[in-house]
């Protein structure tokens, strides 16, 4: 598959998850579709009551002719949607899965940059 068929893919994918009504009222779904990144998500955001509600259900990128999944909170897994939507189970893997050398990047130390007065 090439990358527009795995955009094609996504969206589609996506796009039936934004079909099920949420549960709690004041709170709606969006989809975020950023085709020049390939970036694809679905999100929850809204007021319940008083309190904020921000979630993301599933977020999906296309990198290097694969689908990359980078957060997955549907009931039964976005992947199988994926595999029947006809992505090969080779084109479809878990952004947690890959393997690193090293740190990620978001635990690498840094160095205190607060001015002396603060530290």
């Amino acid at each position: 598959m090439d990358n527009l068929s795995l955009t094609n893919v996504a969206e589609r994918v996506l796009a039936a998850y934004a079909e099920y009504p949420c549960a709690a009222a004041g709170v709606e779904t969006r989809l975020l579709f950023d085709r020049e990144r390939n970036q694809y998500a679905l999100v929850t955001l809204g007021w319940e009551g008083v309190h904020h509600h921000y979630s993301v259900v599933a977020h999906l990128e296309i990198v290097n002719g694969k689908i990359r999944i980078q957060e997955d909170n549907t009931e039964e897994g976005i992947a199988a949607d994926l595999e029947a939507a006809g992505v090969p189970k080779d084109r479809i893997v878990w952004a947690f899965a890959i393997l690193r050398s090293g740190p990620l990047p978001s635990m690498r130390r840094r160095e205190n940059k607060l001015p002396r007065s603060i530290s």
